[in-house]
């Protein structure tokens, strides 16, 4: 499974952004998928996860509400919608995939499969 993040970019508190990941190798719907972010000299932080074929959801407390996951209608892609964004969500932004079939990860060791990350920089 190869992941390809793309999105990411520069913009005021309080807007918006949509972040996506490419999934080639593989049918994005066979994987589970989730989305993490990392400052400089911290761990990568679970934000938000979609089952395979998009059953369930899962999000971390710090985004719910105002980021959400959803899969592609037509391409094998997941979205992040980020709303209302905040100086404090100044991040990389990675996405990964878990195909092992198990239930919703939050765990950043859960996933097998990384995409190369992309810069979301919020200005207040």
């Amino acid at each position: 499974v190869q992941l390809q993040a793309s999105g990411g970019g520069l913009v005021q508190a309080g807007g918006s952004l949509r972040l996506a990941c490419t999934v080639s190798g593989r049918t994005s719907s066979s994987v589970a998928m989730g989305w993490f972010r990392q400052t400089p000299g911290k761990e990568r932080n679970f934000l938000a996860a979609i089952s395979r074929r998009s059953v369930s959801t899962l999000y971390a407390d710090s985004v719910k509400g105002r980021f959400t996951i959803s899969r592609g209608n037509a391409k094998n892609t997941v979205y992040l919608q980020m709303n209302s964004l905040k100086s404090e969500d100044t991040a990389v932004y990675f996405c990964a995939a878990d195909d092992t079939q198990r239930g919703l990860q939050s765990d950043s060791s859960e996933y097998a499969y990384w995409g190369q990350g992309t810069l979301v920089t919020v200005s207040s």
